[in-house]
């Protein structure tokens, strides 16, 4: 990735620490516009809370994070503005149908849209037609997952971040979310996505990093028409799992 491509999520050197323990140590991140980045590690390395600097939820003792421009850390209401975001466990309204969820959720953000532009979402992210004006109590996780991506997908800001977004999906679902991220890309947003889900790490992304102990220690870009080499990231991966503690 050329470094002279503006970057809409940039860390440098931050850390970050619960008491004695130092959850992110000196993590520096590089996400350019019109990209797609995977972040892999293991339980522990450091990649929720991650995000939620990113979302300002937290902030850091040290380094610089900018999400468009904006520090999340001194002004988190600018940059939640900037940023859609799909978590793992999707917080949705069990009383209100996919269309009425999609509608509200996208009103709080004030980016109301029309029906149509809603129900072509959905259709996009997988949700059949029928289960369109059915009430969310009786979705099962992977249809509230394409509700959420629906909605995520919707939102017209620079910055995607995605929470393990295939969580819950079957193989039919992951590959029509994998377009719509690449969709997403192509139209100038930033995308980072953490993640475990390797294989659909390496369908999508531009570039994969591997986070340990709050910091990345490798960063593979894709290249080549098979873009990543699966069997040597599957290793990598593996090595990043060892070695974090029990």
């Amino acid at each position: 990735m050329t470094q002279n491509v503006s970057a809409s999520i940039l860390i440098e050197g931050l850390t970050l620490a619960y008491g004695a323990h130092r959850v992110l140590d000196g993590l520096s991140l590089r996400v350019p516009e019109a990209s797609i980045t995977a972040l892999l590690g293991g339980n522990g390395a450091g990649k929720s809370t991650t995000l939620a600097a990113l979302l300002g939820f937290v902030r850091a003792q040290g380094g610089t994070i900018t999400v468009a421009g904006v520090d999340p850390g001194a002004d988190p209401d600018a940059a939640r503005r900037r940023i859609a975001y799909l978590p793992e466990n999707v917080a949705l309204y069990e009383h209100l149908t996919a269309v009425e969820n999609a509608d509200y959720l996208l009103a709080l953000s004030d980016e109301r849209k029309d029906r149509r532009v809603i129900t072509e979402a959905l259709a996009a992210a997988g949700l059949q037609e029928r289960a369109w004006d059915q009430r969310l109590g009786g979705f099962s996780k992977g249809m509230r997952q394409k509700v959420a991506i629906a909605v995520a997908l919707l939102r017209e800001v620079p910055v995607l971040l995605l929470d393990e977004p295939t969580s819950g999906l079957d193989p039919r679902a992951t590959a029509d979310f994998n377009a719509l991220v690449c969709a997403v890309r192509d139209r100038g947003t930033a995308v980072l996505m953490v993640t475990h889900d390797l294989l659909s790490a390496a369908d999508v992304a531009d570039r994969i990093g591997f986070l340990e102990a709050g910091r990345i220690v490798e960063e593979v870009e894709a290249s080549g028409p098979e873009r990543f080499d699966v069997r040597a990231l599957h290793a990598r991966f593996a090595i990043a799992t060892e070695r974090l503690p029990a």
